[in-house]
């Protein structure tokens, strides 16, 4: 059985995530988008996708974890050498 999160997990989780895949500085300003901005997280997710079939998008997916996987592989070995 799955227990429910409170908010500030949620929040803390979430802040991780973003700043892990877009880096500290750009989820910070992805937060203050959605604060400035009128939003409609529901609308916004239900049309993200609408023209892309479940394939594409998982075509998609993939690329992006490959094309991620080769650029921490590069970053890796360029640390290696220096000092």
């Amino acid at each position: 059985m799955t227990t429910m999160k409170v908010d500030t997990e949620i929040k803390v989780l979430g802040f991780e995530v973003l700043s892990r895949y877009l880096g500290l500085v750009e989820a910070e300003r992805f937060i203050a988008l959605i604060q400035r901005e009128k939003f409609d997280y529901t609308q916004w997710r239900q049309t993200l996708f609408a023209e892309l079939s479940g394939e594409e998008i998982s075509r998609q997916a993939m690329e992006y974890q490959r094309h991620k996987q080769r650029t921490v592989a590069v970053a890796e070995d360029k640390s290696e050498y220096q000092i």
